[in-house]
């Protein structure tokens, strides 16, 4: 027997079709092993010895297989051709010879796509291991573990509140911050353009003015409506006469095929998925042999695809749109990993793969690799320039008509900006001398714009531009900054929140050179030419550690107060702006309204995380949140008595603690609060006191006859009934819907959840189940989170989180569970009751034994 071992039990499943009786294929479910998240798996001192721990869910599922190894007579490798592929293949080795399992013969084979060709032609061709690669991943694993595991406990001791910081995740979260800082420090110019509206022949196009008064204008030269008014009533006065007419032609070349990064982005840009969706959808087309291997940094196709995909555009179209001879593309990212093929189909004669996203993200896939051989598009811009009787006065049309579409038939690249110079649209035929009739003139007023909060798709671009991270990490990269809550996203755009602002500063402050884009583009590059085999990785690691160790130590030294100090010195811009009135910014305003002096506001560090207070304290009890006053903080200005409740005569007063503004009914333990909502402007007594008011009771629902409640949670505004709940787009909507409403959403939300008792939403769905066909969720639990494919539910182990759990992960606690049969609640309720009859059992009557001894 031959027996081969992949990641995945969908990947195991179609590549035994392909093989014979004598193979038998196994799935590792990913990686079975990694360094114990603890001190000291990595010892440098040691020669960076490294300890590896099998996975504690893996543990049935590598017995499998090691009992399979010792009655096979081969051992076939086959996990994914890249560098974590490489790994597993070396782990899977290891822990099977040091079981004393392994078989006499080991190969290792690698297929860039899983068709019958390619996986019976690569096992004709097989390999050892790649040292090289394997040495790659040693360095790197290496390199995140001492990076996480020597700053994370200075993070914990000398900035409360912050969680984690990673080698790449901190260079990615400091582009979010630092775009943040740039948008603050933005400020907008006033600018006006006029435009006439014309006609000729009965078409109407617009003319921008581009020269008044004999002066060529400049985007911000009419900075003010008076100039602007001034312009347009030239033009409105002058009559324009047709004077240039200038035509030109233009050629656009179709992109090359899907990388994993462009691939990222055309799918955020063009159906609205993020990264780590993306990925999980091209894993399971990959897997299904559906597409290419989708981690790559290549941009060829092999030859035999090219003609695959030649005879696909020569069959579905004329001949115009194939070139005479094949296009070829080479790769221009930096640090380009492993060289691969682009991501594309397997076979180009099927146009359509998979259901659903899955669906969708093929369609992508397929019409990007076939516009790539397609001929180029052929387009016409023209400039039609227009001049007053003077000549101080110019407007000018620009219009582009598509003359043959070539590859546009098929495909366009998106774009995360539009371009203002995008003119699109037909102009009328006009000859010079013409004078089209003028029938309005527009006078526009505009304000420059902030630069655009990075998206998933420009983020990954940019930290591809700058040789940062690897496009196959990007999407766990960004998920983990989503976890620790150091970002969060708005209309899928990234808005840095505090807790990353604080981390970011002080990482900038005391780990400059660690967060520096220079300097970790310049390690990925080292890790590459370890893996070309040109650096020693253990060097790496050694220089590398030579100067991260001491910095560590040094500041671990400091005291909380110290840290604090420069932090407060360092954010001073942010935290402490410019007030309107001219005051001090850092002028306590309840020591102002109190009477006392010396109120000066400064950073303190708390037990949980940042935030600004008094120096008066403990006279001044002032507090704010860790943020900036005026955008998402409250500096308190506001605090002070509202009224009176009329209810129960006790006074309603507004103040602001750590966590932001809020409102307090009496005083002492019994005191009532209520947090103050973002999205009530007009905040006033009668405000408060519906807020200390909830929860509020809708009515009784019409089929249970139990009471609809509206309130405000954690999470916002949320309607809930027989233990289901449903969200509420406001704090008005809290107090405004009515019975017929609530019911409504309450059967919407039921529905979307599946309509079971008190079901939540998933936390991640994932594909089908490959033995029970029942989709996979991951969802939470009353008594933590799980994995279910509708019949068999499996808990998630305490050091797993549930948005990281993968398919295969999934599918074997599943299989895991289902193993073990039903679980017998009966039995543990039975076994209760025999702890009182053990009581009785006496340990003198136990303890007769010697005496029968002495008998004898």
């Amino acid at each position: 027997m031959q027996l081969v071992i992949v990641e995945s039990p969908a990947k195991a499943k179609t590549i035994e079709k392909y093989l014979g009786k004598d193979f038998k294929v196994l799935a590792s479910y990913g990686h079975v092993r990694d360094l114990p998240p603890k001190d000291g798996s990595v010892r440098p001192d040691e020669d960076f010895a490294m300890d590896w721990e099998l996975y504690r869910d893996k543990q049935s599922r590598f017995k499998e297989i090691a009992d399979n190894a010792k009655k096979a007579d081969r051992l076939v490798l086959a996990t994914d051709p890249d560098r974590e592929g490489e790994a597993i293949s070396w782990h899977v080795r290891e822990l099977l010879q040091k079981r004393k399992a392994l078989p006499a013969k080991v190969d290792r084979v690698t297929f860039n796509a899983i068709t019958k060709q390619a996986v019976t032609d690569a096992m004709k061709a097989p390999r050892e291991l790649d040292q090289d690669l394997i040495d790659a991943y040693l360095a790197r694993r290496a390199l995140d573990y001492l990076y996480g595991f020597t700053l994370s406990p200075v993070l914990w001791r000398r900035l409360p509140g912050a969680k984690s910081a990673g080698r790449v995740q901190s260079v990615a979260l400091r582009l979010i911050v630092d775009r943040e800082i740039e948008i603050e420090h933005f400020r907008a110019d006033e600018y006006w353009s006029v435009l006439a509206k014309l006609e000729q022949d009965g078409t109407e196009f617009d003319a921008r003015l581009v020269k008044f008064d004999g002066k060529k204008l400049q985007k911000l030269t009419l900075g003010d409506e008076g100039s602007a008014k001034a312009a347009k009533k030239a033009v409105e006065d002058s009559r324009f006469i047709v004077e240039e007419i200038e035509t030109k032609p233009l050629k656009r070349s179709p992109a090359p095929p899907f990388t994993t990064s462009t691939l990222q982005q055309e799918a955020s840009r063009k159906l609205g998925y993020s990264a780590s969706h993306t990925m999980r959808l091209a894993q399971s087309l990959y897997e299904a042999g559906h597409i290419t291997y989708m981690r790559t940094d290549g941009v060829q196709m092999d030859g035999s695809a090219i003609d695959a995909c030649r005879k696909a555009i020569a069959d579905r179209y004329d001949a115009y749109y194939l070139p005479d001879k094949p296009r070829f593309y080479a790769t221009k990212a930096k640090n380009a990993q492993e060289a691969h093929e682009a991501i594309r189909p397997t076979d180009f004669k099927r146009d359509r793969a998979g259901s659903g996203d899955e669906g969708k993200l093929y369609d992508l896939i397929f019409k990007r690799a076939m516009a790539s051989q397609m001929a180029s598009a052929n387009l016409e811009r023209t400039t039609i320039t227009l001049r007053d009787g003077t000549g101080k006065h110019e407007l000018r049309a620009t219009g582009q008509v598509v003359k043959f579409p070539g590859y546009f038939a098929v495909y366009q690249e998106g774009r995360d900006e539009p371009s203002e110079d995008d003119e699109d649209g037909l102009l009328p035929n006009v000859s010079k001398g013409d004078s089209p009739l003028k029938k309005s003139v527009e006078a526009n007023q505009h304000f420059t714009q902030p630069p655009p909060r990075f998206s998933e798709a420009s983020l990954v671009k940019r930290l591809e531009e700058l040789g940062i991270g690897r496009p196959s990490t990007y999407a766990s990269t960004l998920q983990t900054l989503r976890d620790r809550n150091y970002v969060r996203m708005e209309k899928n755009r990234f808005f840095a929140e505090e807790s990353g602002r604080l981390l970011t500063a002080f990482l900038e402050r005391f780990f400059e050179r660690y967060v520096s884009f220079d300097f970790t583009a310049g390690m990925e590059g080292e890790l590459d030419t370890v893996s070309d085999g040109r650096e020693e990785w253990k060097k790496l690691l050694a220089d590398f550690w030579r100067d991260f160790k001491p910095k560590t130590e040094e500041v671990m030294e400091k005291k909380p107060s110290e840290v604090t100090e420069v932090l407060d010195e360092f954010l001073s811009d942010y935290l402490f702006p410019e007030r309107a009135d001219g005051k001090d910014p850092r002028h306590c305003p309840l020591c102002e309204t109190e009477g006392r002096e010396g109120g000066r506001l400064a950073l303190r560090g708390g037990r949980y995380g940042a935030f600004v207070a008094c120096a008066n304290y403990p006279e001044c009890k002032f507090t704010r949140q860790f943020a900036k006053p005026g955008s998402d903080g409250d500096d308190g200005a506001n605090d002070g008595a509202m009224g009176e409740d009329p209810e129960t005569g006790l006074p309603v007063e507004r103040k602001t603690g750590r966590f932001g503004p809020y409102i307090q009914l009496g005083e002492g333990k019994d005191a009532k609060r209520a947090s103050i909502p973002k999205d009530i402007d007009d905040f006033d007594l009668e405000w408060a006191l519906k807020l200390l008011s909830l929860p509020r009771i809708v009515g009784m629902h019409p089929e249970t006859g139990k009471e609809i409640e509206a309130n405000i949670g954690r999470y916002g505004p949320y309607l809930r009934h027989d233990g289901k709940y449903a969200k509420l787009t406001s704090t008005r909507d809290v107090f405004d819907t009515g019975m017929n409403a609530a019911v409504s959403l309450l059967a919407e939300a039921a529905n979307r959840k599946g309509g079971g008792r008190g079901k939540a939403e998933p936390i991640k769905t994932l594909g089908e189940h490959p033995t029970s066909g029942g989709e996979i969720k991951v969802m939470p639990g009353r008594y933590g989170p799980y994995v279910t494919d509708g019949t068999t539910n499996a808990t998630i182990p305490k050091d797993v989180k549930p948005e990281d759990v993968t398919e295969a992960q999934a599918i074997e606690l599943i299989d895991a569970r289902a193993a073990k049969g039903p679980a017998k609640k009966k039995a543990k309720k039975k076994a209760a009751p025999k702890k009182k009859t053990a009581a009785k059992k006496k340990a003198p009557a136990k303890k007769k034994a010697p005496a029968k001894k002495d008998a004898d």
